[in-house]
Parts: C-alpha cells; sequence; structure tokens
C-alpha cells in the first residue's frame, strides 16, 4: 500500500482499502506492518474511521473490520453505480440458456470487480465471485474493457499491471497484452485461455455505450473438460445481444461510464 497524494481523506480511505484488502477482521499490529503511515497517524485514522462507523472494532478480539456505515454505502453504490441491478434479468436470461457461468464486471481503475454471476447449471469452483477484485490483463473481462479504454487511460492501465504469471498462457509484458488487446478491437470480444487458473476458460465482450465509452463487460465461463474456445466463440452473437439490451438500459438509467485513472 502506498499513500494516497488526494490528502487525508485520500489517506483514510488508503486504510480502508487495507483493512477490507485481509478478508477477515484484522488486528492493528498487523495493519502497521504493512502501512505506510507512521503508528501515531494510523492510529489516528483507524479511531476516526472507527468513530464515523466506517470500521467497526471487537474488544475481545482486538480486532478491526469495515463497518456498518460502509456497508450502508456499498449497498447504495451497488444500486447506483453497479450495472447488476440493470442487468439482472438479461443475465439470468442468458444464464440460463446457455448453461455456463456468466459473470458480469466493471474495471475499477487497474483491476475488475465482478459484480454479479450466474452459475452454471453444474457449477465449478473458480476465483471470481460477485464483489471480488481480480486482475484486468488475465482475465477475459478484464482484457475486454481494456481494449476500448481512450490511449492514455490505456497506458495507465497497463502500467498498473503486474504481470505476474499465473500460469503458462498468462501474459508477462505490456507489449504481448497489447497486441491482444488490438485483436479485441478487431473481433469485438476476446478470450481468457487459461490465464488465471488452470482449466478455466472464457469468452468475454464489451458493454459500450453508443460513443463506445467502457460501461463493463459480460462472460461466459467454463472449463476446458467441458468445452473449448471454439465452443464458447459460438456463443458470442447471443453474449453481444445481451451486453447491447445491458447498454440500452444503462444508458435510460444515465449510467456513468467506467472509472479510468487520472
Amino acid at each position: 500500500m502506498t499513500a494516497s497524494g488526494d490528502g487525508t481523506v485520500g489517506k483514510a480511505l488508503d486504510v480502508l482499502d487495507q483493512v477490507a484488502s485481509f478478508g477477515r477482521p484484522v488486528r492493528f499490529t498487523e495493519l502497521l506492518e504493512h502501512s505506510p503511515f507512521p503508528k501515531a497517524t494510523l492510529y489516528r485514522f483507524v479511531q476516526t474511521l472507527t468513530n464515523q462507523r466506517m470500521l467497526s472494532f471487537d474488544p475481545d478480539r482486538g480486532t478491526y473490520a469495515p463497518g456498518v456505515r460502509l456497508v450502508r454505502l456499498a449497498h447504495a453504490a451497488w444500486q447506483t453505480a453497479s450495472l447488476a441491478p440493470i442487468a439482472r434479468d438479461e443475465i439470468d436470461a442468458l444464464s440460463a440458456e446457455v448453461g455456463e457461468t456468466v459473470h458480469l464486471a466493471q474495471l475499477d481503475h487497474a483491476q475488475v470487480i465482478y459484480v454479479d454471476k450466474r452459475n452454471a447449471a453444474e457449477p465449478v469452483q473458480m476465483f471470481s465471485q460477485s464483489g471480488k477484485v481480480g486482475p484486468a490483463y488475465c482475465t477475459g473481462v478484464g482484457k475486454a474493457m481494456m481494449a476500448y479504454l481512450p490511449e492514455a487511460a490505456l497506458h495507465d492501465v497497463l502500467g498498473q499491471q503486474s504481470y505476474h504469471q499465473f500460469t503458462p498462457t498468462t501474459h508477462t509484458s505490456a507489449e504481448s497484452l497489447q497486441a491482444e488487446l488490438a485483436d479485441i478491437r478487431a473481433n469485438g470480444y476476446g478470450f481468457d485461455r487459461e490465464e488465471h487458473e488452470p482449466g478455466i476458460i472464457c469468452v468475454a465482450v464489451p458493454i459500450l455505450t453508443d460513443t463506445n465509452r467502457v460501461l463493463g463487460a459480460l462472460s461466459v465461463t467454463s472449463t476446458t473438460t467441458r468445452t473449448n474456445l471454439a465452443g464458447l466463440e459460438s456463443l458470442v452473437p447471443r453474449i453481444q445481444t445481451t451486453a447491447d439490451a445491458i447498454s440500452k438500459e444503462a444508458s435510460q438509467w444515465h449510467f456513468p461510464a467506467t472509472v479510468t485513472p487520472h
């Protein structure tokens, strides 16, 4: 974690992000170990966030966790800034028709956030879950969204990817990733070729406004034991119909385009 350049509010949000990143209640000493802030500064932020109910403190265990006020704000954001409520009926219908896992995602700066998911008729254990954040460079939805970013925003996003090699097919450089993004722009869809998890493949299409601004992305995900990339590619027209319907509905709600880095 690095200290934010957006003043006190930005630094406090950094602390919230750090608490959430543990995925469990966390002790102050654990926060301090990974924090860029001095002990007194971190303690002041933690106390203020707790007083404002953005964090909750368990006195029995001595741990901090996201607070009920943050949960309320997150729910409001899900209702007004997430594609999930708008897209629910569309992804229900798509999932029922194709019988595979359907993901709805948005781009949060350089990461993908899965805002909704429908499991396959025969569910498969995989990384993605609603509300979970994942890397953009090695996921079908991430690449589908990055391919349509304006040049300056794409440059920033590419520079923030880790390029950690999860599998033998993972992109390990911006150069190889950019070559695939050009193909995605030309074709209108892209794949996850077991790039994040072995055996997990997907085809993804972006959800765009009429002016090609990125709202999100939609994917159909399966396994190499159940199908192949050609099989998933055959579903592209149906997925594109769903993406177009979501885009139309979103435009009627004046849904904001995806947030990209400054």
